[in-house]
């Protein structure tokens, strides 16, 4: 009798287990395999985090046996290293460091990552271009000889600051560098130890709206064929406009140039199951615009704008359907 209970016990803790998997199948159909999917995003103060908990939420709820988790991570650098280790299946990533990494160029230099594959390209981050109304600057033709904060060595924002001065026919030999953080770079301009400061980020950037409290800033432009030039030779680059009123007293729409918050798989992916997360994705936005503003702009017509590296087949699929 006790071998008997035993048994029948087991039976039905097999059945609540499979059952459980799949969302409640009914009848016959056999429950959908379950498929475990990580998400690596940022920090947890960040704009890749909320977002990735929102997709894992959309994920959960709209392929069926789903099991996706976001997870707290130290953003695009170290996400390719992850996904190239399999520790994850999905990657926020922005679109240029996603390109060096594909192609084996700056922070990736001797350390080229194969196979790489996008899902859809999310929103800008711009490349703000920051001095203060006292400095005189206007243009980037004006940096020559001035002390210019580029990024952290190393950084995306640095390579953005070179390739940018590149197409203005300039190196660093032209300018004097400061090789300084977000927020060192901040600090330099509010106390005048830097005349200009590259920062990529999505706008308003809380740190710049600091800045224009307190000070006169100016946004300076990017031209529009030097942005053609820019783009044409790193395909990553994309052009915004930094409309008026963005930041106190900025009275006129500035033209800028931004790389792109991305999401990135491996060829590990089956073309199914990219394209079940890509239809996912963008068939519940208002999900993810919930979970943070930076997703208002977000949208399958943008989703392939600055795609810097191979689309994953399943999410091309998607992605070009009527």
């Amino acid at each position: 009798m006790k071998k008997l209970l035993a048994f029948l016990m087991g039976i039905m803790v097999m059945t609540v287990m499979i059952a459980g998997c799949g969302g409640g199948n009914d009848g016959d159909k056999k429950p959908a395999a379950q498929k475990f999917i990580n998400i690596a995003t940022g920090g947890t103060s960040g704009t890749y985090f909320p977002l990735g908990g929102a997709i894992a939420d959309i994920l959960n709820k709209n392929i069926p046996g789903c099991n996706a988790s976001a997870q707290s991570t130290g953003a695009a650098v170290a996400n390719i290293n992850l996904l190239q280790q399999g520790k994850v299946e999905i990657a926020f990533v922005q679109n240029d460091i996603a390109y060096y990494a594909a192609n084996g160029t700056e922070m990736f230099k001797d350390k080229k990552v194969n196979g790489l594959q996008g899902i859809a390209t999310l929103y800008p981050e711009t490349i703000q271009i920051v001095t203060l109304k006292k400095s005189g600057i206007k243009s980037i033709a004006d940096f020559k000889g001035k002390r210019i904060a580029v990024g952290a060595a190393g950084s995306g924002t640095e390579a953005n600051a070179r390739q940018i001065l590149e197409v203005y026919g300039m190196t660093y030999k032209d300018i004097d560098a400061q090789y300084l953080s977000f927020g060192e770079a901040s600090s330099a301009l509010k106390d005048g130890n830097v005349d200009a400061a590259f920062v990529t980020a999505g706008h308003p950037t809380a740190a710049i709206q600091d800045i224009a409290t307190q000070n006169e800033i100016v946004l300076v432009p990017v031209d529009a064929d030097k942005a053609d030039a820019l783009i044409k030779k790193y395909p990553f680059y994309t052009k915004v406009t930094i409309n008026a009123n963005t930041y106190a007293k900025q009275a006129e729409n500035v033209p800028a140039v931004a790389v792109r918050c991305m999401l990135a798989v491996t060829n590990k992916m089956d073309a199914n199951t990219a394209y079940d997360i890509t239809k996912a994705i963008f068939n519940n936005l208002d999900r993810m615009k919930a979970a943070h503003s930076a997703a208002n702009v977000i949208s399958k017509a943008t989703a392939l704008e600055g795609m810097s590296i191979d689309l994953a087949p399943g999410a091309d699929k998607f992605l070009k359907e009527k």
